[in-house]
């Protein structure tokens, strides 16, 4: 009987069965394994950006750092488009210059106020159907023996 190999576990399974699989990859150690597999990958693949930038940047391709708050970093302003300033034709928002100070909006629990019950969807749609019927489908019309 043929054997499996696990390649994350570095085992073969005593055979190649799905139950005996499944029983496998849903264990403890082999989701373990998995897990420190790729996060194995992503730590290689962030270190490889990570060089690349490095060596990019000594190379000279890199000549600004675009996470620097200098003048260079901001995008160019289009030419001969008027920005219209923000929030323009939108009602104003409380908090913004020439509005009065309003209260952030208060936690239902911390006034008192009980919140609404929560309703249960299974109560409002009744009694499942009977099984082997499709739902919205009507039965055929049997006529009794001849």
């Amino acid at each position: 009987m043929p054997k499996y190999y696990c390649d994350y576990c570095d085992t073969y399974l005593t055979h190649d069965s799905p139950s005996v699989r499944k029983t496998h990859c849903t264990g403890r150690k082999h989701r373990d394994n998995v897990k420190f597999y790729y996060q194995k990958w992503m730590e290689e693949q962030a270190q490889h950006l990570i060089d690349a930038t490095t060596a990019a940047f000594k190379a000279g391709k890199i000549t600004n750092n675009p996470f620097a708050g200098g003048p260079s970093s901001a995008p160019p302003k289009p030419s001969g488009v008027s920005i219209p300033p923000p929030n323009m034709g939108a009602p104003p928002r409380p908090g913004m210059p020439g509005m009065p100070f309003m209260p952030p909006m208060m936690n239902p629990m911390m006034t008192g106020m009980r919140p609404p019950p929560i309703m249960n969807p299974m109560a409002m749609m009744g009694p499942p159907p009977p099984l082997g019927t499709i739902p919205g489908v009507r039965p055929p019309i049997m006529n009794g023996p001849k």
